[in-house]
């Protein structure tokens, strides 16, 4: 982590001596300033963005990042649903991810990155409570409440602000003991305390929440419920055991009964749970289970008990019986569940995935692409039939499968490494620089995207399209560095 505490330190130092010579231009010219917010005075959109963009990063370069076709399509659909309710956005679209904790934590980053804990997913008691906490930090972007903080602290110097926001940002993304203690030490007790946000900003998350709740087709209640359930665990706890996201967002009575009265305020929404929310909450159980346990202990029912239990619970034993390489068993259960309802997608892909495992590549890219037939361009489908096609060794088709997709969605930085490797695979060397291109600009790495790109173009006998569109796009690029950092080549070089 520390590479990244000293990149996010480092970053904060150069944005706030750039704010402060901006303001000694304008001050000495008479200019007046820009007309806006406060808070875009300070802290631009486009740094809110580079700002998360890199705590995000430095998440995946640890391998915090949950990595699952499956979760990160679920929590995606269920963020865009809610976001798309609010009247402000963020510069780029939001981004949710789930990260492989199992405290009980939730955070939000500038620039539109919202963070789920893998604990709080299965702390959740039903969807409403879910999509309670996404739309609490939902609110918190839109509303810009880290660049309020800055505001809010900018007379205590340019060190101080900069330590102030690297420790908001560390804080946020959970950096570890050390990393907070390295910044810690150029701040002051005042500075500190702006690592969790204030009343009032935890109050306005609230009520704009609850409202993105009712208008997205959730049950406004579910908020406050949560914050029920976390107060009932917090209990008589030590302050070192008490959860993170209580330390982060405390809940009071009071808080409960004003998100309480709120949501009364607003119109009844009845929302049953989906049967994603129930798959994934198990697949996320399965996924996390710690090094050294069986995840079959928690489906403990023999084959007479099946009638007994849910889908959801014999989805659960399915994906543990592949965790544990026993994946006969799956197979079975997964060809049952699909036999009641070949509408799952989860089923699909879970059965591709059990085949797989059990040596029968065949009968794998058979179910995933008739599942392929059935839900075109599906995220999910698509890329775990072309890991199925690269483990068969067709690499050339899982180029041509995966291309299709992202030439109408576009990919993750995983996906864009995936399709890389099934290129490079395959003998398309350029298609393969550029996708990894695509990988460095998604998580804000720019002069490597533009290394990247460089060698597309290198390499010998590319056709004349994809000179154009590399060129193209290599320009575009380099028009989008910082300029600071275009003028410097030591810059250029990290």
């Amino acid at each position: 982590m520390s590479a990244n505490v000293n990149r996010i330190v480092s970053f904060c130092v150069a944005l706030c001596l750039s704010l402060i010579a901006n303001q000694s231009t304008r001050a000495a010219s008479n200019e007046l300033p820009e007309m806006g917010t406060p808070s875009s005075a300070v802290l631009s959109l486009e740094d809110e963005y580079r700002l998360g963009s890199m705590v995000v990063r430095g998440l995946r370069d640890q391998s915090q990042i949950v990595d699952d076709p499956e979760l990160n399509d679920y929590i995606q659909s269920i963020g865009l649903q809610l976001s798309s309710q609010s009247e402000q956005q963020p510069v780029h679209s939001f981004q949710f991810y789930v990260v492989k904790d199992a405290e009980i934590n939730a955070f939000a980053l500038p620039g539109g990155f919202v963070c789920i804990n893998s604990g709080l997913l299965l702390a959740t008691r039903n969807e409403n409570e879910l999509a309670g906490v996404l739309g609490h930090e939902i609110s918190h972007v839109t509303q810009r409440h880290i660049a309020r903080s800055i505001i809010a602290q900018s007379h205590n110097g340019i060190i101080s602000a900069a330590a102030m926001l690297a420790a908001i940002l560390l804080g946020a993304a959970g950096g570890g003991d050390a990393a907070i203690a390295g910044v810690a030490a150029a701040q002051t007790v005042a500075l500190q305390n702006q690592m969790t946000f204030s009343r009032a900003e935890e109050t306005e998350a609230d009520n704009i929440g609850i409202a993105l709740l009712a208008h997205s087709g959730f049950d406004p209640n579910g908020m406050w419920q949560f914050f029920e359930v976390l107060e009932r665990q917090n209990g008589s706890r030590k302050e070192a055991d008490i959860p993170a996201i209580l330390r982060n967002h405390p809940v009071t009575n009071e808080r409960i009964a004003e998100t309480r009265s709120r949501a009364a305020q607003l119109p009844a929404v009845t929302h049953q749970d989906s049967l994603s929310y129930t798959l994934m909450r198990e697949r996320m159980r399965v996924l996390m289970t710690p090094a050294g346990e069986d995840p079959r202990q928690y489906y403990l029912f023999n084959d007479k008990d099946e009638n007994k239990v849910s889908q959801s619970q014999l989805y659960g034993k399915a994906l543990a019986d592949i965790a544990a390489q026993e994946p006969k068993d799956a197979v079975r259960i997964l060809k049952e569940l699909l036999q009641k309802d070949a509408t799952v997608i989860q089923y699909h892909t879970a059965l591709g995935q059990a085949q797989l495992e059990a040596g029968d590549e065949r009968e794998s890219i058979k179910t995933l692409a008739h599942a392929a037939e059935l839900f075109p361009r599906n995220i999910p489908v698509t890329v775990r039939y072309a890991q199925t096609l690269m483990r068969a060794g067709d690499a050339k088709r899982a180029h041509v499968v995966l291309l299709d997709l992202f030439n109408s969605v576009p990919p993750t930085p995983e996906q864009a490494k995936l399709i890389a490797l099934a290129a490079n695979a395959a003998g398309d060397n350029a298609d393969a620089y550029s996708y990894m291109g695509e990988y460095y600009i998604l998580g804000g790495d720019l002069p490597t995207a533009i290394a990247q790109y460089q060698m597309a173009l290198s390499v010998p006998n590319i056709t004349i399209v994809q000179r154009a569109k590399f060129a193209a796009r290599l320009e575009e690029i380099q028009r989008a560095m910082p300029r600071r950092i275009r003028a410097d080549p030591e810059q250029r070089g990290r």
